[in-house]
């Protein structure tokens, strides 16, 4: 099972994934493409990443979370290119209880954000583009070089 996928996500499969007997809750988060970034209308993006050390990442941060919660995790990132409104990251997270669901959805979301090396590459309305950096000023990187590290 991989993590990053070229395909669409869905949502119910990984719910399926995480679903049991003794899991009273299933937590989801679905991030999807939206049409505008730091006020410029985005018509569509592109997502990059080192394969290998993304996959190995994503596995460690599910494995954290499944040791700090009594929990399941399913996590899948899209690559390539989305359209406004695709779903971009899907996680599911299945647990006897609430609390621990939501939590250990929110850790995986905010760990992969700041530790998996998937690249963000936008494509503007006016016909630009530019990677998403949040480190940079604007957030943004113009394009013409390489993905930001």
């Amino acid at each position: 099972m991989g993590y990053l996928s070229a395909e669409p996500l869905v949502l119910e499969a990984l719910v399926r994934e995480v679903e049991a007997p003794e899991h009273g809750a299933v937590s989801t988060f679905l991030g999807v493409v939206r049409d505008h970034h730091a006020g410029r209308r985005v018509r569509g993006l592109e997502y990059q990443a080192y394969g290998p050390m993304a996959e190995a990442e994503c596995h460690r941060i599910v494995a954290e979370a499944e040791r700090r919660w009594p929990c399941r995790v399913a996590l899948r990132h899209r690559v390539g290119a989305l359209a406004v409104g695709e779903a971009a990251v899907a996680i599911a997270v299945g647990s006897g209880h609430r609390v621990e669901a939501f939590d250990a959805c929110r850790f995986v979301i905010e760990e992969l954000k700041q530790r998996v090396p998937i690249w963000k590459r936008e494509s503007y309305a006016d016909g630009s583009e530019a990677w998403v950096d949040p480190t940079a000023p604007g957030g943004t990187v113009p394009t013409g070089s390489e993905a930001p590290t």
